[in-house]
């Protein structure tokens, strides 16, 4: 399974790859606005998007991008890992994202 993070800190990346291999998850994750973005998210099974770390508008495009391919799009209050792995189980359907 490959899953799209949308923004979050740089600081934390390493911690949310590291409980994306725990539940063996390839992780792709954008910080901020970069060329082509809606085609680099073509072929994810998910995408997380951490509404308070991104801007208005990579989430419209992980938004929009996610509904036109038909995959889950989790938005999350929070950007620390734990809230990551909140919406990680949320989409493995072992719980619920907040």
């Amino acid at each position: 399974m490959c899953i799209a993070v949308i923004g979050g800190m740089d600081r934390l990346s390493a911690g949310y790859r590291e409980i994306a291999g725990r539940h063996h998850v390839t992780l792709q994750h954008y910080l901020r606005s970069c060329p082509r973005l809606e085609r680099r998210l073509g072929g994810v099974d998910a995408i997380i998007v951490f509404s308070g770390m991104a801007s208005h508008k990579i989430a419209n495009a992980a938004r929009s991008t996610g509904r036109a391919a038909g995959v889950p799009v989790v938005m999350c209050k929070g950007c620390g890992v734990s809230s990551f792995e909140r919406c990680l189980a949320g989409i493995s359907g072992k719980g619920v994202c907040s």
